[in-house]
């Protein structure tokens, strides 16, 4: 009776379990019902964008038809009242003589006409000082000297250059201080124009250049440029004269230079010959002579007997 009752328990169980369990179908049902009502809620959100850019677009054609009616408007109006032009008035006639001044008396320039004639005068200065001073002379006279020595690179050549400058504006001063006085300090109080100042420059500048330039260059340059032969050497123009004082002065150092390397030629000439009658021929004169010429330069005080000469000369 117990072996029979048991497997009815069984079953029942089992039977009971089956009903009880959830069925995949329903779960598949449920899933496309969640997917529907997604679908749902995206096509509504859609529709309620579309509807807000329609009422954008509608509001923006509004305003546009709104200022296309003010303009038209407006140009109706413009054009529904013209005006009559007016004739023309007729000019006034002069009542008294015409005068026409360009630049009127001379004033005191202004603060960047004196700066802007500053930069340009320093742009050409290195011209100015080549040509029309004694930098030329003092320059050439000094580095003769020192290839006299037979010194290559001592002094260097910017030491030289330095030398040259300061003594070409020691000689050079008193011209300075005419010019200063006749053109420079006129123009600015307002006394002179540019024009007049500049004539007033060009004669101490001239005074100078004609003390230290010779006539045959003066000739030598009129003729080259088939020009008149000039009444006198005042009326010499710029043009002749500045390229006649640079030939002038550069003779000048060169018959300086001649001079200078006259005693150490000697020096030279004693040192080979002692040389050859002792029988060291492979022994370079040079190397024994510089000695010697340095220290003659140095007992006779040679840069102040060289530079004592260029001052003097002017």
């Amino acid at each position: 009776m117990s072996s029979h009752a048991c497997p009815a328990a069984y079953s029942s169980a089992t039977t009971l379990r089956s009903r009880l369990a959830p069925r995949p179908q329903s779960r598949r049902i449920r899933g496309r019902g969640l997917a529907v009502a997604e679908r749902g809620g995206h096509a509504r959100a859609g529709q309620e964008r579309t509807a807000r850019h329609w009422r954008w677009l509608a509001f923006a054609a509004a305003g546009l038809a709104v200022v296309l009616a003010l303009l038209v408007l407006g140009a109706a109006a413009a054009h529904a009242a013209p005006i009559d032009p007016r004739d023309p008035t007729d000019p006034t006639p002069p009542t008294g003589p015409l005068d026409i001044t360009v630049n009127g008396e001379p004033t005191a320039p202004s603060t960047s006409v004196v700066v802007l004639l500053g930069i340009t005068l320093l742009s050409v200065a290195p011209s100015l000082l080549l040509m029309m001073t004694s930098f030329t002379k003092l320059f050439v006279v000094l580095a003769l000297t020192r290839n006299a020595l037979g010194l290559q690179g001592v002094p260097p050549n910017q030491v030289l250059a330095g030398l040259s400058l300061f003594l070409s504006i020691f000689i050079m001063f008193p011209v300075l201080g005419d010019i200063n006085g006749a053109a420079v300090q006129p123009y600015l109080a307002g006394d002179l124009t540019f024009t007049d100042a500049l004539g007033a420059a060009s004669d101490p500048l001239r005074t100078f250049m004609l003390g230290q330039t010779r006539e045959e260059d003066i000739a030598l340059l009129t003729r080259a440029a088939d020009l008149p032969n000039p009444a006198s050497p005042e009326v010499v123009p710029l043009q002749t004269l500045i390229p006649a004082f640079m030939l002038s002065e550069l003779r000048a150092a060169f018959v300086i230079g001649f001079v200078i390397f006259v005693p150490f030629l000697v020096i030279d000439l004693v040192v080979s010959a002692v040389l050859m009658s002792m029988g060291m021929m492979m022994l370079p004169p040079v190397m024994i002579s510089l000695p010697f010429k340095i220290l003659l330069f140095v007992l006779v005080d040679g840069w102040g007997l060289i530079v004592t000469t260029l001052v003097g000369s002017y």
